[in-house]
């Protein structure tokens, strides 16, 4: 009986995250405002369609360029790692 509590809880916990896992492309609209709404680039931003989700993901958790580290009003730190990774997989999947 116990070992069924346990697996009731545990999978609770796994649909209730997924539940409530980013919605990637309102969270790319954040970094759509300087990568383009493509993520084909701009003057201000590379182009990062199609970059490899663990790309993606390191700069915005290490920061980015020198000349742009996603820090200040281009800060991802208020993102959670669902959202990072949720955005990643779905801009790494844009052509």
């Amino acid at each position: 009986m116990k070992r069924i509590s346990t697996t009731l809880v545990v999978l609770a916990m796994m649909l209730g995250t997924a539940a409530f896992a980013a919605d990637a492309p309102a969270v790319f609209h954040k970094c759509a405002m300087c990568h383009g709404p493509s993520a084909d680039g701009t003057a201000m931003a590379p182009k990062i369609a199609g970059l490899p989700a663990a790309k993606i993901t390191d700069v915005l958790t290490k920061g980015g360029l020198p000349k742009m580290p996603h820090t200040g009003p281009f800060s991802m730190a208020k993102l959670s790692a669902d959202d990072i990774s949720a955005v990643a997989t779905y801009v790494s999947g844009l052509k």
